[in-house]
């Protein structure tokens, strides 16, 4: 007797697609990122991110009240300093933006995970990412930085860090300094394979955290690399990576499949601001969905093998997913 394969037999109707989705996305797997700056009575929306927002301290609070009710487990934060110096200084600063900012954020939510952005690029007045000497970016002195910028976090209150800067080495550095101090129990959440992506341009508002001169592709990825991104991504679980981040996600489904087969450790994926963006302009005009196509664009992320998704659609996702 012939057989007859017919794959529509479990599509003819929701709850049996339901029953055999092979990929289901939950709010457990969301990081929401989260913008200060200085200030009073603040809630500033981005231009080119629409539904995004800078908070100031005092409303924060409230902010991060709702992140909780969503079950949004946790988000990453980034600070938008008062003043900016040749070495970033407030980035490490025990009174910095983002460290005041921990603190308020674990008294009033403390069982909101809050992991903290560690780089200078916001906070430097060239916008790079580490300590500039003739028009060159000095690894190794960036990188001290970066592990005292890491451990002022943590003073805070911080419960991960994430190094986004891409000096060689860094993951290492931050490692040995919490080790020394008595912090061996915060893990790390590395930006193993940052790609010098033309995908960043919103963020880099949201932040004030453009560069003055140059780019950073001395230091972030060529986006042609793929072979290159598991060695970096090697070289960080070595030094200590707890979780693995690839970033951006979409344009580089490819990199994430890639490490999760070949590494298996936890994995992270930053849908990042101009995936966003794209998605809301599109949506603005009419040209598509917004609901189907985030749900879709973020589904595939977590097929291809990210454990958890870095978005600013998450709060809308998580209401998404809570009535649908």
């Amino acid at each position: 007797m012939e057989v007859i394969k017919r794959p529509r037999r479990l599509r003819y109707n929701t709850t049996v697609r339901e029953m055999v989705r092979e990929t289901c996305l939950d709010v457990k797997d969301l990081i929401y990122p989260l913008f200060v700056a200085h200030g009073e009575n603040i809630k500033q929306e981005i231009d080119s991110m629409p539904g995004v927002y800078r908070y100031s301290i005092d409303r924060l609070p409230e902010e991060v009240k709702e992140i909780r009710e969503l079950g949004i487990p946790a988000v990453l934060l980034f600070g938008v300093p008062a003043s900016k110096d040749e070495f970033g200084s407030e980035a490490y600063s025990d009174d910095g933006i983002v460290q005041r900012a921990v603190r308020v954020i674990k008294e009033a939510e403390p069982s909101l995970v809050v992991i903290t952005d560690v780089c200078l690029c916001a906070y430097t007045s060239h916008g790079h990412c580490g300590v500039v000497r003739n028009g060159r970016i000095e690894n190794d002195e960036t990188v001290k930085l970066i592990a005292r910028t890491a451990l002022s976090h943590v003073k805070a209150g911080a419960d991960m860090v994430a190094p986004s800067d891409m000096m060689d080495g860094r993951v290492r550095g931050i490692r040995q300094l919490l080790d020394g101090e008595g912090f061996s129990h915060v893990p790390v959440m590395a930006y193993s394979a940052k790609y010098a992506s033309s995908f960043y341009g919103p963020f880099r508002e949201a932040a004030h955290s453009a560069p003055m001169f140059g780019d950073r592709r001395s230091y972030q990825m060529d986006p042609a690399n793929s072979n290159e991104a598991m060695r970096e991504i090697e070289l960080d679980i070595l030094e200590g990576a707890d979780i693995i981040m690839v970033k951006p996600a979409l344009a580089y489904l490819d990199v994430i499949r890639r490490a999760k087969d070949r590494f298996g450790v936890p994995l992270a994926a930053y849908n990042v601001s101009g995936e966003y963006s794209m998605i809301k302009a599109a949506a603005s005009m009419g040209f598509l969905d917004e609901k189907t196509s985030v749900l879709e664009a973020l589904t595939s992320i977590k097929r291809a093998g990210a454990d958890l998704i870095i978005t600013y659609h998450a709060k809308e996702v998580a209401r998404w997913l809570t009535t649908r």
